[in-house]
């Protein structure tokens, strides 16, 4: 019969649990807080994306306002003399005109149209001058001189307006 090998003897200094379970929950604060920033990342990322999908052609459309102002002059200046001579011309600027404002419509453009004598909204206007006029309260608006326009719930471009400034 074999001799029986004795067990070993255990180290004379066994494993410092205490250390151990703080080490434990180090680690598991540090995968906890991963996590987090990996939720935070992905949740930014698709805030980003939205953001990018809904007001990325801001810089375009900023850049196509000049066009449409100065088309709406062209069709503003426009005389019931050319309209009859040149009927087809103006037709097709005129039709030009809807389809870019059709366009503005389809990418979430809208105008901010003021009337005379609504009151000045800062958040929507901005003011080109002031001017005493008679029968009006100061803060009303007494001239429009370009529309303003909106991309979704953002300004892209404030309404340009005269303000009255009569005293009360």
């Amino acid at each position: 019969m074999p001799a029986e090998e004795e067990p070993a003897e255990e180290a004379v200094s066994g494993p410092n649990v205490d250390a151990v379970i703080a080490e434990r929950d180090e680690y598991r604060d540090r995968m906890m807080r991963a996590l987090a920033e990996a939720e935070n990342a992905r949740k930014r990322g698709e805030r980003d994306r939205k953001d990018a999908e809904m007001y990325g052609g801001t810089k375009l459309a900023r850049d196509l306002l000049p066009v449409y102002d100065n088309m709406k002059r062209a069709i503003e200046s426009i005389t019931e003399e050319q309209k009859a001579e040149h009927a087809a011309l103006i037709e097709g600027v005129e039709l030009t005109m809807r389809e870019l404002v059709n366009i503005f419509g389809k990418h979430g453009i809208t105008r901010v149209a003021p009337e005379v004598g609504e009151k000045f909204d800062p958040q929507v206007h901005q003011a080109m001058f002031e001017a005493p006029v008679p029968n009006t309260k100061a803060g009303d608006i007494i001239q429009v001189m370009a529309e303003g326009f909106m991309i979704r719930d953002r300004l892209l471009r404030p309404a340009q307006v005269g303000v009255s400034s009569t005293p009360a």
